[in-house]
């Protein structure tokens, strides 16, 4: 059931015909001249915004429009290899950090090279996270769900080895670090839903395997259940809706959204476990930090940025096909989460507050099942992991840039996921 229309947030899921197409229209000029501002300001230039109709691959009339292209910064591709081509290389190495220790040299390996004019960025350009560290998934995984015969991910040591494979209907997007996993977890409680464990990045990284390996990858399934995966890397990637939309236009659509500073904060805090030499937040936040010019080109800050993303899954989706859960009370209310994400997925409402205990040392709900008396099944030590101090003055400036996008996410989704009241609540 979509939720009406928050009452000061026009244009919602309440909403019906030419407003919302109205603030739809409007939200893009918004945040093309945003970004054309910080563009502007950052030395790229108005060049990088080009109309969706002189983009290379431009829908045809009558086909879903491409989305505005914003000025950002991606990984060189080879000549002669198009955007989201098969087989196209992998980005090509960071240049190696410079000696000094500046800023120019030591982020230089964190950043993204510029985009060449009307460039844009495409799954295979690992402009965002093309971070090993972004799952747990592996090749090997992969390939072992993949393979001829095998059950695929399954969703609990109980998943029965008769059914059959069929393609997910239902896609956990996004976003990365918002509560993906825990959110993937919670509704495999579920005996109607069977889900892959690992992250498959069929619609960014593995497109060119083809549809055939995709279904080989999921768990089988009986009629009725719903077959589902999680890849929050979809969200961010420019050709994801149009592949999933081709795949299959009615498939339903979970974004886990929280905070985007915290968020930030959280995907830096990975990276630096894995990689405890990189620059520190401050450090790769800032174009200028004297001027307080964020780096909108970092992956950590430009996930955050839910309202530029979002407008590219509304070109070929409605919103009603949409559900957007909100990070922060899956942790203080995971129940009420999940029934709206099992409303959402027409599934009856079996995951309750039965299923969850709440874990003080780590801080978020832990899983249970409540006919027995076993120990509730937590999330890994990776996740929930402290986070680094951060110069109170670079979370001030952060809340500044995001304030303006998250005002537009509020207006396109209908919902105000109160960030800035928990901001100033602290």
């Amino acid at each position: 059931m979509s939720p009406p229309a928050q009452p000061g947030v026009p244009g919602g899921r309440g909403s019906k015909g030419p407003p919302a197409r109205k603030l739809l229209c409007m939200c893009s000029l918004s945040l093309c001249l945003t970004y054309l501002c910080y563009s502007l300001m950052g030395g790229t230039g108005p060049a990088a915004l080009r109309s969706p109709a002189a983009l290379p691959g431009s829908a045809a009339p009558g086909a879903p429009r491409s989305p505005t292209a914003f000025p950002v910064t991606v990984a060189p591709r080879s000549p002669g290899s198009p955007p989201g081509s098969p087989g196209a290389p992998a980005p090509s190495a960071a240049p190696p950090r410079a000696s000094n220790g500046s800023r120019e040299g030591a982020a230089d390996t964190w950043l993204r090279t510029q985009l060449a004019p009307g460039e844009v960025i495409t799954a295979q350009s690992g402009a965002f996270e093309r971070d090993p560290q972004e799952s747990s998934t592996t090749d090997e995984e992969l390939s072992r769900a993949g393979s001829p015969g095998s059950r695929g991910g399954s969703s609990s040591s109980t998943t029965p080895d008769y059914g059959e494979k069929r393609l997910p209907q239902a896609l956990i997007i996004g976003v990365k670090k918002g509560g993906t996993r825990a959110l993937l977890e919670a509704i495999r409680a579920h005996p109607d839903v069977r889900a892959v464990g690992t992250e498959p990045h069929f619609f960014d990284r593995n497109y060119e395997k083809g549809l055939e390996w995709y279904r080989n990858v999921m768990p089988k399934t009986l009629e009725g259940q719903i077959t589902m995966e999680k890849t929050p890397s979809y969200f961010v990637t420019n050709e994801a809706p149009r592949r999933i939309h081709s795949m299959a236009k009615d498939t339903k659509l979970i974004v886990v959204v929280r905070n985007p500073v915290t968020r930030a904060i959280s995907d830096y805090t990975q990276t630096l476990s894995k990689k405890p030499e990189i620059p520190t937040f401050e450090v790769l936040a800032f174009k200028n930090r004297t001027l307080g010019l964020i780096d909108a080109s970092w992956s950590a800050i430009r996930i955050g940025i839910y309202a530029l993303h979002l407008e590219n899954w509304l070109q070929y989706f409605p919103l009603s096909q949409i559900l957007f859960v909100s990070g922060e009370r899956l942790i203080t209310d995971p129940a009420g989460e999940m029934a709206k994400v099992q409303d959402f997925l027409g599934l009856k409402r079996i995951v309750t507050e039965k299923h969850f205990y709440f874990n003080k040392t780590k801080g978020f709900p832990c899983l249970k099942k409540p006919e027995d008396s076993s120990a509730p099944r937590c999330l890994g030590k990776s996740k929930g992991r402290t986070h680094p101090k951060i110069d109170p003055d670079v979370i001030h400036r952060l809340r500044k840039f995001y304030k303006p996008f998250n005002v537009m996410f509020y207006q396109m989704t209908g919902q105000d996921f109160q960030w800035e009241q928990e901001e100033s609540d602290k």
